[in-house]
């Protein structure tokens, strides 16, 4: 029986592998002359259905295909080489038949690529991906990484000048909620989320006035998620206790110091409740109020700080199992770290330089070492500081990277699923913001940034639309509107390992296998002017020994080879063409 791959196609490579999760095996086709990838799905019969086309671009001439899941997924996803445009494509499977083409821009060659197979080099669950280019004496290996981006923004209406925003779930329906402070008109807006990324209308609850920051937590215990407000012009805390419902209780006020501009939770005293720390950027210093677990709080006790706090937030910096406070001062360029004692009170500050006008401050373990580090937005200097932590209540030096026009707020998060911790930013100035993808030793990408409203103030991070991807929020203060930002993968190919062939030697085909048995996946490449065989030996971790070769003859000129057990001795055996 005979399937046509059609007119004018060129066919260059067959692959086949089960895309649809149908239990059939489905063909895909390299169609080099039409620019195309054929797929053929398998009916189970031997017969298939009519060929699918989806295109490679224009010039692109596919000439070699692999597959395997580079994205984690657990779905096959398809691989190509183009020899058009010496680059490669990435085809990202739903298991369902249907594919979401990303091109990697990062993955250009000299020379056209001639082969790519694939194969699990490192035991991650996800496919590499090795190719052979015609001109070169080496074969490339690249691992595929996810890049992390965004779709672009959806707004939704606040109150008057949003400032600060927060999410949680409000209402016990598992979908996540948002929270935004409003200062201009005084109160907070309450946007319930329907869990595919889309949210309520608000509604809007009273506070003091100028409220500038808002966090959430069981300040009652009572399960449901309630709220506390820094108010900046009328040197209070409100507090609002949640019903479960997504609807809130009158306020409660607290004395704070003068011009409260921000507020942080955490178990200061170690009794199993929340208590409140207060920035004060009219006092120079901070309040913390200990929580009696009832939705009250005692007194206020102060603390100073450097000039301007504005912002600041809690950790254990010094491995005790106590909550220490670091505090951001805009206007001594530093940063405040106030060792805890672990009944709630604190030491007094030691301070560490930042950038210029330091606006903002989040803490998380961003090398891996399970210290806790500090990242700080400086709006004077356009970029933000990471110091890292010696886990002794001491930092490092910052290290700066840059940022959009007059960064005000930061969170982070794992936007990309690698496991490492990422830097979200939000840029007032250039009304955006920047996305700094973490390579898990403290050290961040190049900045990628997304548009927003007018003057982003404040963002948060989390999974909205329940597809396990970070996604988004932003409050823009002069647009008077949230702006969401929803999360998707952006899988591209990075070069990770170049492997010598030899000189002149022209690799040609190849094969991924376990040649030797070790349950790690080895390479074989035909080198067609050499006259051998090369096998590379895995040892699991994108790293291989040595090629060792095998002759094929001088007088021949390999240019294919294939893998498989031909005489049922659980080894593989190498079979060539000439």
């Amino acid at each position: 029986m005979a399937y046509a791959s059609g007119g004018g196609s060129n066919l260059q490579c067959v692959v086949i592998g089960d895309l649809n999760n149908d239990a059939n095996l489905d063909i895909i086709l390299a169609n080099y002359g039409t620019n195309n990838i054929g797929v053929l799905f398998g009916l189970g019969n031997g017969s298939f259905q009519n060929q699918m086309m989806l295109s490679a671009g224009a010039n692109s001439h596919p000439i070699s295909i692999a597959v395997g899941d580079f994205n984690g997924d657990r779905e096959v996803d398809i691989a190509l080489a183009n020899n058009g445009t010496k680059h490669a494509d990435m085809m990202l499977g739903n298991g369902k038949g249907k594919f979401t083409i990303q091109t990697s821009y990062e993955i250009d060659f000299d020379s056209p690529p001639l082969d790519m197979a694939s194969g699990d080099f490192n035991n991650d669950k996800r496919s590499e991906i090795v190719i052979a280019n015609g001109g070169s004496n080496h074969v490339d290996i690249f691992v595929a990484y996810n890049n992390g981006s965004f779709e672009n923004q959806t707004r939704y209406s606040t109150g008057s000048s949003p400032q600060s925003v927060v999410v949680g779930d409000f209402n016990n329906d598992t979908r996540l909620d948002i929270i935004v402070a409003n200062v201009n008109s005084d109160d907070v807006s309450v946007l319930l989320g329907y869990g595919n990324g889309s949210f309520e209308n608000q509604t809007r609850y009273s506070t003091g006035s100028g409220p500038r920051s808002v966090v959430v937590g069981d300040f009652n215990n009572d399960t449901r998620l309630d709220i506390v407000v820094a108010n900046g012009n009328s040197d209070y805390v409100s507090v609002l206790l949640g019903n479960g419902n997504g609807s809130f209780t009158k306020q409660r006020r607290y004395s704070a110091g003068i011009y409260p501009s921000y507020i942080v939770v955490g178990d200061l005293n170690n009794d199993s409740q929340l208590d409140i720390v207060v920035a004060n950027y009219g006092s120079n210093d901070v309040s913390v109020l200990l929580g009696n677990g009832n939705g009250s709080f005692e007194n206020q006790t102060r603390y100073s700080t450097g000039s301007y706090p504005q912002s600041v937030a809690v950790g254990d910096f010094n491995s005790d199992n106590r909550l220490d406070i670091v505090v951001v001062n805009h206007y001594s360029d530093d940063v405040s770290v106030l060792l805890g004692y672990g009944n709630g009170s604190f030491e007094s500050q030691t301070r560490y330089s930042a950038g210029i006008y330091p606006s903002y401050i989040v803490v998380g373990d961003l090398n891996n070492d399970s210290r806790l580090d500090i990242v700080v937005a400086n709006y004077g200097s356009n970029d933000v500081s990471v110091l890292l932590g010696n886990g002794n209540g001491s930092f490092e030096n910052p290290t700066s990277y840059a940022t959009g026009s007059y960064p005000q707020s930061i969170a982070v998060g794992d936007f990309n699923n690698d496991t490492q911790l990422d830097i979200v930013v939000a840029n007032g100035g250039s009304y955006d913001v920047s996305v700094l993808l973490g390579n898990g030793n403290g050290s961040f990408a190049n900045q990628k940034r997304y548009p927003v409203g007018r003057f982003p103030i404040s963002v948060g991070v989390g999974d909205f639309n329940n597809d396990t991807r970070l996604d988004i929020v932003v409050s823009n203060y002069y647009t008077d509107d949230l702006s969401v930002l929803l999360g998707y993968d952006n899988i591209v190919f990075r070069k990770q390992t170049i492997l010598v062939t030899g000189d002149n030697s022209r690799p040609q085909s190849l094969v991924i296998s376990d040649f030797n048995n070790d349950d790690l996946m080895d390479i074989g490449v035909v080198n067609s002017r050499a006259h051998n065989i090369g096998i590379f030996l895995g040892y699991g971790n994108i790293s291989f020994a040595n090629q060792v070769t095998y002759s094929t003859g001088v007088s021949s000129s390999p240019c294919s080879m294939a893998a498989g057990d031909f005489n049922n001795d659980t080894r593989v055996d190498i079979v060539f063409a000439s």
